[in-house]
């Protein structure tokens, strides 16, 4: 879409202007979605199948890749974002620690965990989502939400309490993702001026300020050595899979904006518990690490059923019409 169709649509009927923001909210959602979905049975597959034990390396893969993408882009004109200066760290602060906060323990917790209890536990997401909304962006939210977000957390109890594969440390590493996705998304909603950094600047930059210190902590953790002594690297299926999560993770990154931009940073956790509804189901099949109980499947079961609900409700009130959309202050990096 041209700038000038843009200005076009401003100026027109108000119910052909709302369609193209209504279109772009449910295809953004669909596309984070799908992004989300595949990209954790990959991982899934490198760290716990394959056995991969550099969970940060593979972080710093999926920046890089980031990195080139949309700088290539950016060189070719395809999009568009702001040349570095000195005021971008203080526009974006402190998204970059939340951002490799948020990769290095999802990455971490999907080693660590079954599918089922990963996704379960990823669900606690939501009420600190609407939590962080309250407080920052002033939002309020109904009775029935409220009570849907009472559900998630009371199966998500049931379950890990009657969990047999209990691991602490991927549950600690699965909660710090929660509170990391959770800030992350409110504050990439605060940020993302398209007259500033635009949805491109944030992950551009996001990565750029973080990929050097998390390849310091690899190096001091000992994560690069054990990625370098790793004997599967002569295993071609597992380097088009180790490439596949480094393209996919610059995907879910680029998802989650153009998610977060569309709508809220709460539809964006919504979708997410969506996804994680089939991801669930399909890892007590798969990935060999679920042991079965039936109070540990009756939680994920209640678990899943307020998380739905409670997908519904948020998505339902996220696309009904309120007002006729301004679009004229859509930067150019819309274009694409």
């Amino acid at each position: 879409m041209t700038a000038g169709g843009q200005a076009e649509g401003a100026g027109a009927d108000p119910a052909s202007a709302r369609l193209p923001s209504r279109v772009a909210k449910l295809l953004s959602a669909l596309f984070y979605g799908t992004c989300s979905f595949l990209l954790v049975l990959v991982n899934k597959a490198l760290l716990t199948t394959y056995g991969f034990p550099s969970p940060i390396v593979l972080g710093v893969g999926q920046m890089a890749v980031t990195i080139m993408i949309l700088y290539v882009s950016k060189l070719n004109k395809i999009i568009h974002f702001p040349d570095f200066d000195k005021k971008i760290p203080t526009k974006l602060f402190p998204l970059p620690l939340l951002y490799v906060g948020n990769h290095i323990s999802g990455l971490s917790s999907t080693s660590k965990l079954s599918l089922p209890m990963f996704t379960v536990l990823r669900k606690f997401t939501i009420p600190l989502t609407l939590l962080l909304e309250t407080i920052i962006l002033g939002k309020q939210y109904s009775l029935n939400i409220i009570v849907s977000v009472f559900a998630i957390i009371l199966g998500a109890f049931i379950a890990a309490g009657s969990d047999l594969a209990f691991n602490l440390e991927g549950y600690i590493f699965v909660f710090l993702n929660d509170i990391f996705t959770a800030a992350n998304g409110v504050y990439t909603k605060q940020k993302m001026d398209p007259k500033e950094l635009g949805k491109y600047g944030v992950l551009f930059y996001n990565a750029c300020f973080m990929i050097i210190p998390t390849l310091i902590i690899s190096v001091s953790t000992g994560d690069l050595r054990q990625a370098t002594e790793f004997n599967q690297w002569k295993n071609v299926l597992f380097i088009i899979q180790f490439l596949l999560s480094c393209f996919l993770g610059f995907l879910l990154m680029y998802s989650t904006v153009l998610c977060s931009y569309y709508n809220s940073a709460l539809t964006t956790a919504v979708v997410g518990a969506i996804k994680n509804v089939s991801v669930a189901y399909i890892g007590m099949l798969v990935g060999g690490d679920y042991i079965f109980s039936v109070l540990n499947f009756v939680g994920l079961n209640i678990c899943m059923a307020g998380g739905l609900r409670y997908s519904f409700l948020t998505l339902g009130s996220q696309l009904k019409p309120k007002q006729p959309v301004d679009e004229e202050n859509i930067s150019q990096d819309l274009k694409v």
